[in-house]
């Protein structure tokens, strides 16, 4: 193994419950027989990889956010989707979008572009291709990333009043497979990504936020705070 791929299998084994998805066999092997042979810079550091599911168990996660990969550009994915390191400036432009609606939908911001305080929450903010040569946005997202999506998707569709926050068409091509979980009283929210080039056709104005917690009050559940 290449130090990078030795390091992302070690992470791997700090993934609790997690770990038993059986992504983590052979798929996983392959994906890291992949990883060896990339010749360009793998973006995140191995060990931001799986930040996204080592910050939350499966029974903690109450909200899903789809992204589709890390940010290419060194020094600002943290392994959370949408989210970049605290001193990342100027935030990405996606990124900036999503707080523009925050603002609007709730009258709040965040200081930084890092969403950690949100995934401290049960905000499960997921890629669904987990590394990225740097450079180029997309690069990995055949390598058999998806098939770990998929099955941690499965595995939260079946839990009650989960909420998917899907935006783009990219996210909302596993609508099928969340609507064939065996969950109840959850809430699919579908929109126009929060692109540059998306944001205007049904992003903005979408109220992604206010419904989320809204949809958790009925729930009896703690709405999450978006500025944590």
């Amino acid at each position: 193994m290449s130090e990078y791929t030795e390091r992302l299998a070690g992470a791997a084994q700090e993934l609790g419950d997690w770990h038993s998805l059986s992504f983590f066999g052979t798929p996983f092997r392959s994906v890291l027989a992949a990883l060896m042979e990339e010749k360009g810079v793998i973006l995140p550091p191995a060990p931001l990889v799986f930040s996204a599911l080592r910050t939350i168990a499966p029974p903690d996660t109450r909200v899903v956010i789809l992204g589709q990969d890390p940010y290419p550009t060194r020094g600002h994915a943290n392994g959370l989707a949408f989210s970049v390191q605290p001193d990342v400036i100027p935030i990405p432009r996606s990124l900036q979008n999503i707080f523009k609606e925050l603002d609007s939908d709730t009258g709040e911001t965040l200081p930084n572009g890092d969403l950690s305080g949100w995934a401290a929450q049960g905000v499960l903010l997921l890629n669904t291709a987990l590394t990225v040569r740097e450079g180029e946005a997309g690069s990995h997202a055949k390598i058999g990333w998806q098939n770990l999506t998929q099955q941690i998707i499965a595995m939260l569709a079946g839990k009650d009043g989960m909420i998917w926050l899907l935006w783009g068409k990219q996210a909302q091509s596993f609508t099928p497979l969340i609507r064939a979980g065996k969950g109840r009283n959850g809430l699919i929210i579908e929109t126009a990504h929060p692109s540059p080039l998306s944001a205007r056709r049904g992003f903005f104005g979408s109220k992604p936020f206010s419904r989320t917690n809204d949809h958790l009050k009925k729930l009896g559940q703690t709405p999450i705070d978006w500025i944590a």
